[in-house]
């Protein structure tokens, strides 16, 4: 029984994760996905803020470098698995979009898990909608996002 208790009273202290989870998928299952082939580690290395989102608070500021990326100062691994496919922790991550000049960019997990939108080039009026644009082709629930 002293066993039990202890099992509970650890569970109880377990660290939360640094990312809220989202219960109820935030991507219709059933529209195809694509990620953006040359999206790449070197491409989205810096900061950035995040503008929208869901399972990635809105104003949340990522630094993404060669060791992983800080999201409000909580280190989480990131993986790059080729093609514009990453994994965070222990989620799969997608990039859906990223502007050319690398500020601007949309982001998700395939399934449903999370999605974000993050800048770093100042005023992304025309990027922030097609940002918006390419994640509700892809099937998110843009209505669920919160705004910074």
């Amino acid at each position: 029984m002293r066993a039990l208790w202890g099992l509970v009273l650890l569970a109880g202290c377990a660290a939360k994760a640094p990312l809220p989870e989202v219960p109820v998928p935030l991507r219709n299952p059933t529209v195809q996905v694509a990620s953006q082939a040359d999206a790449t580690l070197d491409r989205l290395q810096g900061d950035w803020i995040v503008l929208q989102g869901a399972g990635m608070p809105a104003g949340s500021r990522l630094r993404i470098d060669g060791q992983g990326v800080q999201v409000n100062g909580t280190r989480l691994s990131f993986v790059p698995e080729g093609y514009g496919r990453f994994r965070l922790g222990e989620q799969a991550v997608w990039v859906h979009w990223l502007d050319a000049d690398n500020r601007t960019a949309a982001l998700g997990d395939p399934a449903g898990g999370r999605v974000w939108i993050m800048d770093r080039g100042g005023k992304p009026a025309e990027r922030l909608a097609a940002a918006r644009e390419i994640l509700e082709w892809y099937g998110y629930d843009l209505s669920r996002m919160e705004a910074k």
